[in-house]
């Protein structure tokens, strides 16, 4: 018989916990590997279902190599998160998902359990899919993931696909988000990043009352891989510990901030975030 030891042998700690589900990318610099180093960072206990495997490819100019995770995988992956966390688990980041079956499944899944949060990073494209593959992914995200979601953070491109809207201004980033907002009823991250003009990289955080625009000097003259990860996942972190949404989002944008001006330098023709950032800021 295996004695267990007596609760008082060690203290019981309960952290806030969050899920990511989320695809891997090997280098480490984006997907689910960067969200559970943030969610350590901002001090939850990291969870994760991978959806499907990312590596780059060094012979072939660094483009993607896609392979999905099977879907029972998947399904095994969220049924055994689910039961062992049942009414302490209420915060989950969605990623790169990939197909309209892994959608479908992870979808099923969340409909399992009341949420308190749902973050969509919402990743409508990936460059190792064939493009009509990529297009019913897209519209499967949007007809049954965005429904689900309490909170969303598009980049630039994601904006106007979700907005139907060209965004080339702060003001047209700010009809985006509202615009998602009024499609999805989340609160909304919209990011402009490096893409619109001016020295300052801009969000807006919109959630039908606030409407906040969200400013940093912009650091360097690309962006970097992990930064939309980790915003997410920072985001679904602080919401994890009882931030508002706008805290979380304020909170998120500093993170990311920090992490790309403390970014991780490779043979990759991109850098990726530390999210160590904040620790020497």
């Amino acid at each position: 018989m295996v004695r267990m030891p007596s609760t008082d042998q060690y203290d019981v700690h309960t952290p806030a916990l969050s899920l990511t589900i989320a695809g891997s990318e090997a280098t480490g610099g984006a997907g689910a590997q960067a969200d559970l180093k943030t969610f350590q960072e901002l001090g939850t206990f990291g969870i994760v279902a991978l959806t499907c495997i990312v590596a780059f490819d060094p012979k072939d100019d660094w483009n993607h190599r896609f392979v999905p995770v099977q879907a029972d995988v998947i399904a095994n992956q969220l049924e055994a998160i689910q039961a062992d966390y049942a009414g302490a688990l209420k915060t989950t980041k969605l990623g790169m998902m990939g197909s309209p079956e892994t959608i479908s499944t992870v979808a099923t899944a969340l409909r399992n359990q009341e949420w308190d949060h749902v973050v969509l990073d919402p990743v409508l494209i990936c460059k190792g899919q064939e493009p009509g593959h990529a297009l019913d992914t897209d519209r499967a995200l949007k007809a049954e993931l965005l429904p689900l979601a309490t909170f969303t953070t598009p980049n630039h491109f994601e904006s106007e696909q979700l907005s139907g809207i060209t965004v080339s201004t702060l003001e047209d980033l700010k009809e985006a988000a509202k615009r998602i907002h009024e499609v999805s009823g989340a609160a909304v991250l919209a990011k402009g990043g490096m893409k619109l003009d001016g020295p300052d990289a801009l969000d807006v955080f919109y959630d039908g009352e606030t409407l906040e625009v969200l400013s940093a000097p912009k650091i360097g003259d690309h962006g970097v891989s992990g930064a939309g990860c980790s915003l997410a996942a920072a985001v679904t972190a602080e919401l994890a510990k009882g931030a508002t949404p706008l805290e979380a989002a304020r909170r998120a944008k500093e993170f990311v901030t920090e992490g790309i001006r403390q970014r991780v330098t490779g043979n990759t023709p991109f850098d990726a975030l530390w999210q160590g950032g904040l620790r020497r800021a």
